[in-house]
């Protein structure tokens, strides 16, 4: 069995910052490069609110579900990487509205700054895609 990689760039989602793309599907798993809180013309949403820019990386991560045919159902695992740890808190009432029921496993972590430094959250994920395209 031949075991295909495939790069995805998601329409909707702002450029990349460097060398990467929004999404690699390695057989039955996608892994969802860090989305931070920019909307499709690289504006930050959510400026010095922690809880708008958490909304957006979940609309974005909506968009690259979206657009392989998935859902939150298949998320296996979520790192969340947070410029102030004290914002957990704020921020898990949006993971919960996004998940529903859904418990991926999960590792957050304290950053001392993202690449655009309005950033305040980035979250990537790991997908199971064994009944998608």
């Amino acid at each position: 069995m031949v075991i295909v990689r495939q790069e995805f760039r998601v329409s909707g989602l702002p450029e990349p910052v460097s060398h990467y793309t929004d999404a690699v599907r390695f057989g039955d798993l996608l892994f969802i490069s860090g989305l931070v809180a920019l909307d499709e013309r690289s504006n930050v949403v959510g400026r010095d609110d922690v809880v708008e820019q958490a909304r957006q990386v979940f609309r974005n991560m909506r968009r690259v579900l979206d657009s392989v045919g998935s859902s939150v159902a298949d998320v296996l695992k979520v790192t969340v990487y947070l410029t102030n740890i004290g914002d957990r808190g704020r921020i898990n009432p949006i993971r919960q509205e996004f998940f529903g029921d859904i418990r991926p496993a999960s590792t957050l972590v304290e950053v001392s700054q993202l690449v655009i430094s309005e950033l305040m959250i980035e979250v990537e994920a790991i997908v199971g895609l064994n009944n998608t395209k």
